[in-house]
Formats: C-alpha cells, structure tokens, sequence
C-alpha cells in the first residue's frame, strides 16, 4: 500500500470513495444528510476544498495503483484570546476507507499520514470528530489513542 499527498486532481475520486461512508450517515440521519447527491457536485465542493491553502489530504492506493480510502484534514491555528489559550491543530474532517480493505491498515496509514502533516506543520494537537451512532469509527479511534473531549448534545423542537 502506498499513502500519498492528494490533489485537487483526486476531488472525483474522493468524492466516489466517500459515497459509503455518506450512505451511513444518510441511513443514521436522514434529517441533516441528503441522498445521493449528484457526484459532479460533489467533486466540485472537494476541489474547492482541496484548493484551499489550510487544507491537507491523502490517497490511499493498492499496489496495483487502485485507490482504498482517503482522509481529508484542515490545519488550524486560534489565536490567544481572553479565556483561551493560543492553539495549533490538524483537524480531520473525513476519513473513508473502502469496505473490501478495511481492516488492512489502510486507515491506520491515513492517520499516520495526517498526524505526520500535522506535525510537519507545527501543531500541537491532532483533532477529529464522530457521530455516536458510527460505533466501528468511535472504536478505531479510541484504539488509535484519540480521547473523547467533548460531548455534543442535541434535541428536536
């Protein structure tokens, strides 16, 4: 397996891979996701997203070239401010890896990539967020050394 930096180029291809792991969160929340979005259009929101200068992103390809999974992160920085403390971070925003290679380090290598991004640049902290119902994703982050640090609370009106 091979990790490499994607492009704005892979903005299909990342849009193809993430369609399951969107299909899960359509199923758990039909009310916030909407199915089957055109893959033009999401194409097009990540090139512009991987077209921005705070943004960091890896492919995860087969010996054969095939592409397996991708993880798309965002470097942030705040400033000090009268409560806080000033802080750096890589924040990952998705991860996605095809379920005919889970299980095969593709994941973990996504991760080691990002971390080493995050490092690369300077931060301090490596941030990432799950919904509660993905169970699968909550148990390989924990297992990756992520703890939780907040809990978002939600109710119907």
């Amino acid at each position: 397996m091979k990790i490499r930096r994607a492009t704005v180029e892979d903005a299909p291809l990342i849009a193809d891979l993430n369609r399951h792991v969107h299909a899960l969160h359509v199923a758990n929340r039909p009310d916030l996701y909407r199915q089957d979005p055109p893959l033009q259009d999401l194409a097009a929101g990540y090139a512009d997203r991987l077209g921005r200068d705070d943004a960091v992103a890896f492919v995860a390809e087969l010996d054969d070239g095939d592409a397996v999974g991708y993880a798309l992160a965002v470097i942030a920085h705040k400033d000090e401010t009268t409560l806080f403390r000033r802080d750096s971070a890589i924040g990952l925003r998705q991860l996605a890896v095809d379920p005919r290679a889970t299980r095969c380090g593709v994941a973990t290598g996504l991760l080691d990539a990002v971390r080493d991004a995050g490092r690369a640049a300077g931060r301090r902290r490596f941030v990432t967020e799950v919904w509660d119902f993905n169970v699968e994703a909550r148990a390989f982050y924990e297992a990756a050394g992520f703890v939780p640090m907040t809990h978002a609370l939600e109710q119907p009106l």
